[in-house]
């Protein structure tokens, strides 16, 4: 048996990897379903703009991605979706939601909308830090 380091792993191999770990989770947790979640909004041309993905997973609503884009900053956007993802997850069953956010990004943003700070990742991925915030739907 040989232990390979791979410094450019192929795609599959970390899907294969990925599968087996959640495959092992699933036997092992209480909670048999995960259930995704989206919000969009398209321009005229139908691109994207803005959106969030989520997911439900028992009490919780995992919060992965909130982004508007440029043009649309500043026009309370990201609030109306912060909004809608949060009510959908109180309509799945979720107590709370869990996002993580850096620096340069939106932790003030989330505080306002009474989010809370768990727990910092500091040097992240260097000097940065990583914010894991938690609010209680």
């Amino acid at each position: 048996m040989d232990i390979e380091l791979l410094e450019n792993p192929d795609q599959s191999l970390i899907d294969f990897l990925d599968k087996k770990i959640a495959e092992y989770n699933w036997q092992h947790w209480e909670v048999s379903e995960r259930l995704p979640l989206a919000v969009q909004i398209k321009n005229d041309q139908g691109d994207v703009i803005a959106g969030a993905a989520a997911r439900s997973f028992g009490d919780w609503l995992l919060l992965d991605t909130l982004w508007v884009s440029d043009e649309l900053r500043g026009q309370n956007i990201g609030s109306q979706i912060l909004e809608k993802v949060e009510q959908a997850g109180r309509e799945r069953g979720c107590k709370r939601c869990l996002l993580d956010t850096l620096n340069f990004q939106a932790m003030p943003f989330y505080q306002k909308y009474g989010y809370v700070t768990q727990w910092v990742q500091e040097g992240y991925p260097k000097k940065g830090c990583k914010y894991f915030m938690v609010k209680e739907l």
